[in-house]
């Protein structure tokens, strides 16, 4: 084997490893995706267990008023985050993009 074609398997061998280490992270980014989703999708039923608990108790019309504040405070504070997180995803993906 001369020097040539050991210098060309050694650079088609660096490109692969390229390549599957680029399908490994975005791998790895898509199953952080999904993991974050599903979180998101379990604290969202927390919170609407929570709210159906308060209104099943509420007594009066201002305990259902503030069961409703109390819970739209929570969905307005987990969906901030959650937008949060994924607007650091989409800058990621953009950097590597460029």
């Amino acid at each position: 084997m001369d020097h040539d074609s050991s210098s060309f398997i050694c650079d088609q061998f660096q490109n692969n490893l390229k390549i599957y280490d680029n399908v490994y992270v975005n791998y790895f980014n898509l199953i952080m995706f999904i993991d974050s989703m599903a979180s998101y999708s379990a604290q969202v039923n927390v919170i609407h267990k929570k709210f159906q608990n308060a209104v099943n108790r509420a007594k009066t019309k201002q305990a259902l008023n503030k069961a409703y504040s109390v819970h739209k405070k929570d969905h307005e504070r987990l969906l901030k985050k959650h937008l949060r997180e994924e607007t650091v995803m989409i800058n990621k993906a953009k950097k590597k993009l460029e």
